[in-house]
């Protein structure tokens, strides 16, 4: 079985200029917990999760340092903050989306589909051909499909 005989086709995508509450309003409505963000031309610029969207409301935990001669040594990363930050203060979807997005093929196979989502620790994987946008397979989606294996 393949990405393009279990996924979604239809499906619900967000656009970057947006605002961080439509697209809350849209996961919230749809009873879904993430969409892809889409340009112009269909073309996936980057992904929206009910994780990047709890960092708003979620307390943001200041790096540990300690000074040391003179100098400041960060026991936390800096880079995590700083974009726990900017997300926390984001507007719109292009500054709160996850851009590096992991996709996959029509004609990926399911058993591949499931290992990179457990290698990544992900719920979801847009289906792209040509680097546009033409489908999703959920977690849900594989299970569906190994309910209806023989």
């Amino acid at each position: 079985m393949q990405a393009k005989d279990i996924m979604t086709k239809e499906v619900i995508t967000a656009r970057p200029e947006q605002t961080v509450r439509e697209v809350a309003k849209i996961l919230a409505d749809k009873k879904i917990s993430g969409v892809p963000v889409v340009d112009e031309a269909g073309k996936i610029v980057g992904i929206v999760t009910e994780a990047d969207l709890l960092v708003q409301t979620q307390k943001l935990k200041v790096p540990s340092y300690v000074q040391l001669l003179g100098g400041i040594i960060y026991l936390d990363s800096v880079k995590e903050f700083e974009e726990d930050l900017r997300k926390a203060v984001a507007v719109q979807v292009k500054d709160i989306m996850t851009t590096d997005v992991v996709t996959v093929e029509e004609d990926a196979e399911i058993e591949d589909i499931a290992t990179t989502m457990a290698d990544e620790g992900i719920n979801r994987l847009p289906v792209v051909r040509d680097g546009a946008l033409v489908g999703i397979v959920s977690r849900a989606d594989i299970v569906k499909a190994l309910a209806k294996r023989d």
